[in-house]
């Protein structure tokens, strides 16, 4: 009996390791598993998705989850070959939890994620941990390890259809009719100024910033015409640790989103 438990995990582990995609890991508010396309490109980028299926009620954090929150975060030190893992994020959506308000997602979300080997043709596995946040009174501290060959099931015609829906839910890069035109300092705030079509109602606006910390959530000051502007307080006025320095944004507005760049002043 025990020699055939023992065999049967093995199975097991093998059938992890040796599968293109990962299997699901479970947490009380979810699953969470990693989803590839099988091989790099000929520049050594391997695209994938961090599939968060979450349970009804339960919430998961955007890139940028606020003062208490836990982004997701791929750790890649023991995969071979893997240079980085760049995650990217879908529009989220303005959370409020009794007396606080974040940015995430209330509904099942694909992350894209693109690895870069630093070979193009090297052979390796996936060999990461995963570390997330997963809400739904309380948050908590979701970590799961995930190894397997991504090579091994190339032509997996699901998984691909997976990863590139999740690229294809990305906010469109911002444009002079639709984004952030200017950025100004004034009074412990910074002042965000936009363009959005008249027609496109509810702009909201969500932040990441490298101090993101000091950054309070973005608020609605005007909007007129195809114009809006949003204010962001400054925790403690710190603007001089600010100065200079890029944000990272994503822009909402009758169901469309852009993200982009501006630089503070």
């Amino acid at each position: 009996m025990i020699r055939t438990a023992s065999l049967i995990l093995m199975l097991l582990m093998s059938a992890q390791v040796h599968a293109a995609s990962s299997q699901w890991q479970e947490s009380e508010g979810g699953s969470v598993r990693l989803v590839t396309v099988g091989l790099p490109d000929d520049d050594g980028r391997l695209r994938g998705a961090l599939e968060i299926d979450l349970k009804p009620g339960w919430k998961t954090y955007w890139r940028n989850p606020g003062s208490a929150g836990i982004p997701p975060q791929i750790d890649i030190s023991r995969s071979a070959h893997i240079s980085a893992a760049e995650l990217q994020y879908p529009a989220p959506e303005r959370i409020h939890d009794g007396e606080t308000q974040w940015a995430g997602y209330t509904q099942s979300v694909a992350l894209p994620v693109t690895f870069t080997l630093d070979q193009a043709n090297a052979v390796t596995l996936i060999d990461v941990d995963v570390f997330l946040g997963i809400c739904e009174t309380i948050c908590i501290p979701f970590q799961a390890s995930f190894t397997f060959d991504p090579a091994a099931d190339a032509d997996n015609v699901s998984d691909a259809l997976t990863v590139r829906r999740a690229f294809a839910s990305l906010p469109s890069p911002a444009a002079a009719a639709f984004g952030i035109v200017s950025a100004e300092s004034t009074d412990g705030a910074i002042l965000l100024r936009g363009h959005v079509p008249a027609s496109m109602r509810d702009p909201t606006l969500f932040l990441d910033h490298e101090r993101a910390h000091l950054l309070g959530t973005p608020r609605l000051e005007n909007r007129e015409g195809d114009t809006a502007s949003f204010i962001v307080e400054i925790m403690n006025g710190d603007i001089e640790k600010l100065q200079s320095t890029p944000l990272i944004y994503t822009l909402t507005a009758g169901g469309e989103a852009v993200s982009g760049g501006i630089q503070i002043p």
